[in-house]
């Protein structure tokens, strides 16, 4: 029997690949295609994505598969949250695909708080306060680009504008819609009232579709370029949303962190968490597969020792970073949520001012760094399953980390440390998976996402790190 492929391509914040998912035995097979890199560029001022480097690279990715003869029949597409694209009347493109770590949401909080107050807005969204949610990026095109909205007929998330490309279909998508601060928590749709309060033209939001929903094939011209057709699935789109999919756990006590450039740590609730002690610890409620809400906490994650690799000059490898950090005894330690990390000029510098403000040794090492930071994020995440402990008054036994970041040794030891829980690591390409699974469901291949997650259990290695509890 011919053995029928799917395509998931996972586009993260400093790369991208094209995964192809298929059952052979019983198991799940992964298989990488195509990689390429993504980088922020300075354009016009302002820091945005190559948005037609990327969808160039989709195409090349795609190509590929054909080359290769592993063609597949569904594919769906995964990206970062928050940021997007908005479409004139002629569907082209108005501005630049800017990026969440650009500085023109600096003040756009206080914008947004004069039209509806923080707890109001976290009473109806249930949404995290992060500085560059969509929310406040609208504002900032709303006061500094104001033709803008006004041309604009409609606002897709970057999956959804890639989407569009392939196959001419516009469609949103309602985990990553969620990302935007925009969608009610209650009736999982847009909030117009809200919408309509900040001055955003309603007529943009387009209508809300779960993930599993066909968009469409791919158009005769894509056809043409890439050598074969292709029907295009939604997955969750929202990255993040895609590797909770694929947590291999079917035990509903279970803890996840998303591990990657960003740390998302976390449970799957069926209700929203709108309360003001909620808001207070800073969780949000995104929207995850089959209605489930991702209860979770957004950290700055593994881009900080990114940054540092790159600042380095790209000498050392993670890996080396890990063995170097476990080698130092430097006892220092830096609040991963300071928005001083967020886009620093250098990440050395910032690491270094904060220790000196609190009279901490300095770190001066690469070894150093990297341990202050890994040590950092470890008594992060144990202050942050306190509090998901706290709020939901329920005892979570481990911790099961997935993405790139579960490559970390060192950093899943110290997690365990730290937590005192039991920590089971992978699969490292979550995501891909999560968004494969999520295809696989809507064709049929899997009923349900107990059976998927079984399947991924089976299917990969999950290494474990005893805790102290």
């Amino acid at each position: 029997m011919m053995c029928q492929y799917y395509l998931a391509i996972d586009i993260g914040a400093s790369s991208g690949r094209h995964m192809i998912g298929y059952i052979n035995e019983g198991k799940l097979k992964l298989e990488e295609i195509y990689r390429f890199d993504n980088e922020i560029i300075q354009k016009n001022d302002h820091l945005c994505w190559d948005i037609e480097k990327l969808f160039k690279e989709v195409i090349n990715g795609l190509r590929k598969c054909a080359e290769v003869g592993k063609v597949p029949t569904f594919m769906g597409i995964d990206t970062w949250a928050v940021d997007f694209v908005l479409l004139d009347k002629d569907d082209q493109m108005l501005g630049d695909a800017v990026c969440y770590r650009d500085d023109r949401t600096i003040g756009m909080d206080a914008l947004v708080y004069q039209q509806i107050p923080l707890p109001e807005l976290y009473s109806r969204t249930g949404i995290q306060k992060l500085p560059f949610n969509t929310i406040y990026q609208l504002m900032a095109v709303k006061t500094k680009a104001p033709n803008q909205l006004k041309q604009a007929k409609h606002l897709l998330m970057i999956p959804e504008y890639f989407n569009f490309l392939l196959t001419g279909e516009k469609m949103a998508e309602y985990t990553n819609a969620t990302s935007t601060q925009l969608v009610n928590a209650y009736t999982r749709d847009w909030d117009f009232e809200l919408i309509r309060k900040l001055g955003y033209p309603s007529e943009i939001f387009g209508e809300l579709v779960a993930p599993g929903t066909v968009v469409g094939s791919f158009t005769e011209g894509i056809q043409e370029v890439v050598g074969f057709n292709c029907k295009v699935l939604l997955p969750a789109t929202h990255d993040t949303a895609s590797a909770v999919v694929a947590v291999p756990s079917n035990n509903e006590d279970t803890l996840y962190l998303s591990s990657g450039t960003w740390s998302l740590m976390g449970v799957e609730r069926l209700t929203a968490d709108c309360s003001p002690e909620s808001m207070t610890y800073n969780f949000t409620n995104e929207g995850g597969y089959n209605g489930c809400y991702r209860y979770l906490k957004n950290m700055m994650g593994l881009w900080m020792i990114q940054s540092v690799k790159k600042e380095l000059g790209d000498v050392y490898s993670f890996s080396q970073l890990c063995e170097m950090a476990e080698g130092e005894e430097i006892a220092s330690i830096v609040d991963c949520q300071d928005t001083r990390f967020l886009a620093p000029l250098s990440m050395i510098c910032a690491i270094q001012n904060d220790c000196e403000e609190k009279e901490m040794q300095i770190p001066r090492t690469p070894g150093e760094l990297a341990r202050v930071i890994y040590n950092s994020l470890a008594v992060c995440y144990a202050k942050t399953v306190m509090e998901i402990e706290e709020i939901t008054g329920k005892n979570y036994p481990a911790i099961y980390i997935i993405g790139g970041g579960a490559n970390a040794d060192y950093l899943n030891m110290l997690t365990a440390q730290q937590t005192g829980k039991d920590v089971y690591v992978g699969p490292v390409e979550a995501t891909a998976i999560g968004n494969i699974v999520v295809q696989m469901m809507a064709t049929g291949k899997f009923g349900h996402l107990k059976e998927a997650r079984t399947c991924i259990y089976e299917s990969f290695e999950i290494k474990y790190y005893e805790g102290a509890n």
